[in-house]
């Protein structure tokens, strides 16, 4: 570990490659009723609701349920819009003591389709390490869905 590592913010890091195009993930994320499809942790449960004003400065709503049947609410501003190529925004989540943290989606062609890399930056790694619960899941259902294998 450099000196330089030790002053960097708790994140989060998923690589995944999906055999579609970029345009079926990005639909996947800033479009309202494709996100409500996939979005959330828990097997059986999707978002209840969706509100995204994808644009710089527009915001979003998610209300999503949890494994243990809890409801979630997370919400933000959209930092970065670069259609196809990369998504960014501010994350908080209705309830939790934590700062505001910062979410980036990159999208990149590769040999048979999509590469998507995910980075969500926090203040503390407590967060850091609740949100490495619940984005995993969401991985493999957004997987699903753009695969259309989503039940």
């Amino acid at each position: 570990m450099t000196a330089a590592s030790l002053h960097e913010p708790p994140c989060l890091e998923i690589v995944r490659t999906y055999p579609v195009d970029a345009a079926k993930v990005w639909r996947a994320w800033t479009e309202a009723q494709a996100l409500a499809r996939w979005f959330g942790p828990a097997a059986a449960d999707t978002a209840h609701a969706v509100e995204l004003d994808v644009r710089v400065g527009g915001r979003y709503r998610i209300v999503f349920g949890a494994p243990d049947g809890s409801e979630h609410e997370a919400s933000g501003v959209y930092t970065e819009v670069v259609p196809l190529r990369r998504l960014a925004f501010t994350w908080s989540r209705r309830g939790l003591p934590e700062a505001e943290s910062h979410v980036t989606i990159e999208l990149r062609p590769v040999a048979g389709g999509t590469e998507l890399s995910f980075r969500h930056v926090f203040g503390n790694v407590a967060a850091r390490d609740d949100h490495s619960v619940g984005w995993p899941p969401t991985f493999a259902k957004l997987e699903a869905h753009v695969l259309g294998t989503l039940a």
